[in-house]
């Protein structure tokens, strides 16, 4: 039997039924069939000479059927169709006699009635839906990428009680993508001016700040008085962090990450499917991920993918739909496509399989490679020069070589003019461009892959090679202010 999708507006006229089962040959004897199983639809579907009518479109598999055969086009039992009517968007005025009259056992006020006026004539939301929005505490770690547009939806919701975990200062690269800062905000610590934007989104919701860096010895303690958590850090040790706490604590963890056009989601909740480790037992190695600040990411991309774990939340809390637990959602932006892989609940899973070794929180830098952020280059062998001896350097037209190890794109936002450019990729396949004989400088954006790549050249014979210690950022920052810093 062929399978006929319905959308919401829809539905009512089928029992509820989001779908239904059809035995036809051609998608009109599915139609046909739809309707003789389901009479009210008819008027629908099909105006008064029994024409399909013009603002419904019907889809087999992904292919318009106006440009099939039409009604002609023939289906087989593994095939699907889909009803895709015009959707004006909005909705009516809502009933607010009957609402306010609901007030008092609901637990919302009148003004509340007026805001989430949209939200109760749902009823997958309603009155019940929104009071358990109104409930809910939800943990939202970090206000950034992900966390900007995650809290503005959550606390335009009417989620109750939004904690909020981050550290930081708003600085001025953040607002190409941190909807929940302004330019006048840069310099300020982010959670000070997250909350005063976020009360002018909503005033009744209960905002409660962690003016501190996420860690073993304060998780557990953070995470106890709330019921989701929602993860929107961007490193390896705190991702770790958040789910073996959220695992010891029984809590869902609402995940998502992103890399340039990139993004992932899913929600990891032991209860009742994997967790983050299951699908990724151990961390890469430091430095083969490049995170957003090397790498880059589409400015809307976070915006995107925290709309999802906004949307997640929600379900979670209404108990409503189907939740990303045991699936990972994958987005290309490039393409605009999505994609569903099943994920699967490890058996030797450390922490949340039958015989667990994690059983507290650990050492998540140690975990992940990292070592203390103090911690100089020099101290891992790497020889390294600061931007004050590069400048003694260049005015005293000392003999050396100056080598950009950064991306082609890079060079057009700020160059040395006299620098020998080879990408960190290509430099194993260009040595030949340089010599054993020479002094060496080598940089890039902050000194990370220039360190890498130091590393790469003594490996291979040169011995008179140092890193640039904070890269050309650095130098922009300290030598030459005319010069732009990403």
């Amino acid at each position: 039997m062929a399978t006929v999708h319905l959308p919401t507006p829809l539905r009512p006229h089928a029992g509820g039924a989001a779908s239904v089962q059809v035995r036809a040959r051609t998608v009109q004897e599915a139609l046909d069939g739809l309707i003789e199983g389901h009479p009210t639809l008819k008027k629908h579907l099909f105006d008064e000479r029994g024409n399909l009518r013009s603002f419904v479109n019907v889809y087999k598999n992904d292919e318009d059927v106006r440009y099939l055969e039409k009604g002609r086009t023939p289906i087989s039992d593994s095939d699907a169709l889909s009803i895709i009517p015009s959707i004006a968007g909005g909705a009516p005025p809502a009933a607010t006699e009957s609402a306010t009259a609901a007030a008092a056992e609901a637990g919302l006020s009148n003004e509340e009635i007026r805001r989430y006026s949209r939200h109760l004539i749902m009823p997958e939301v309603g009155m019940e839906g929104q009071k358990k929005l109104k409930a809910a505490r939800v943990l939202a770690i970090g206000t950034g990428g992900l966390g900007s547009p995650m809290a503005l939806y959550l606390a335009a919701a009417g989620v109750g009680t939004i904690g909020l975990v981050d550290f930081d200062v708003v600085d001025d690269s953040n607002l190409q993508r941190q909807i929940l800062f302004g330019t006048r905000d840069v310099g300020r610590p982010k959670l000070a001016a997250a909350v005063e934007r976020l009360r002018e989104v909503n005033p009744n919701v209960n905002f409660v700040p962690f003016e501190e860096r996420l860690s073993s010895e304060n998780a557990l303690r953070i995470l106890r008085d709330f019921d989701i958590v929602a993860d929107g850090t961007d490193n390896f040790p705190t991702r770790y962090l958040v789910n073996d706490a959220c695992v010891l604590t029984g809590k869902p963890n609402v995940y998502a990450s992103i890399f340039r056009f990139e993004g992932q989601a899913s929600v990891f909740w032991a209860k009742k499917g994997p967790c983050y480790r299951c699908l990724y037992a151990e961390p890469p190695p430091p430095g083969l991920v490049p995170s957003c600040a090397e790498g880059g990411v589409l400015g809307i991309l976070p915006g995107l993918l925290g709309v999802i774990q906004a949307t997640e939340t929600i379900k979670l809390v209404l108990e409503a739909g189907d939740p990303l637990i045991g699936r990972l959602l994958l987005v290309d932006a490039l393409s605009m496509r999505f994609r569903e892989l099943k994920l699967r609940k490890n058996p030797d899973c450390v922490i949340c399989g039958p015989n667990p070794t994690v059983t507290k929180l650990i050492d998540y830098e140690a975990f992940c490679g990292i070592g203390p952020p103090e911690a100089p280059a020099a101290a891992s062998g790497i020889p390294e020069i600061t931007v004050q001896d590069l400048q003694r350097l260049r005015q005293e037209k000392a003999d050396f070589v100056l080598v950009d190890v950064r991306e082609p794109h890079e060079w057009a936002i700020s160059a040395f003019p006299e620098s020998v450019k080879i990408p960190l990729g290509e430099l194993p396949q260009n040595l030949n461009r340089l010599s054993t004989a020479d002094e060496i400088v080598v940089h890039c954006k902050s000194g990370g892959r220039s360190a890498k790549a130091v590393a790469l050249l003594r490996e291979a014979g040169f011995r008179k090679v140092r890193n640039l210690t904070g890269g050309i950022n650095r130098w922009a920052e300290t030598i030459d202010p005319t010069m732009p810093k990403y």
